[in-house]
């Protein structure tokens, strides 16, 4: 069976080590997102515009406009599309109370990053198939949108 806790890998690869506070964590994730909104290569910043859109962080401007005007995208905008993915109103609120969660809550974030790369990965459409599958085989389970990814360590 394979474990059902936290793996533990080396993160050498980038400066997003579990020494981090969660909301220190986020901030630097949010920088990194901003240079990909602001790249001049599409596949980079269209995922990112899409998140700002989906979020309504700008809800006046669709993914196309919002592509146009990429360079004036600030880190506040970044910050406020990741604390509503989080389910927070604004990042204000999600700052006072982000460090006291557990950093399972940034897992997803992670697992964009390639923090779990060197574990094997089962995906899932959703939390409920994920879990019966997890009663049965272990994992770390991770949700990612809709679907849920297990971690296998």
């Amino acid at each position: 069976m394979w474990s059902t806790s936290l793996p533990v890998g080396n993160n050498s690869r980038n400066d997003f080590g579990n020494h981090l506070s969660n909301s220190d964590f986020l901030r630097r994730y949010a920088r990194r997102l901003l240079r990909d909104a602001r790249s001049f290569e599409a596949s980079k910043s269209l995922p990112v515009l899409r998140r700002i859109i989906e979020m309504k962080v700008m809800p006046e401007l669709r993914v196309t406009d919002l592509y146009t005007v990429r360079t004036s995208i600030q880190l506040k905008h970044i910050l406020h599309t990741l604390a509503k993915e989080l389910g927070y109103a604004a990042w204000e609120l999600c700052k006072q109370d982000i460090d006291v969660c557990s950093t399972a809550k940034l897992d997803r974030y992670r697992l964009e990053l390639g923090m779990f790369g060197d574990f094997q990965q089962n995906w899932f459409p959703n939390e409920a198939v994920a879990l019966d599958w997890q009663k049965e085989n272990g994992g770390y389970l991770v949700a990612y949108g809709s679907q849920t990814v297990a971690i296998l360590a």
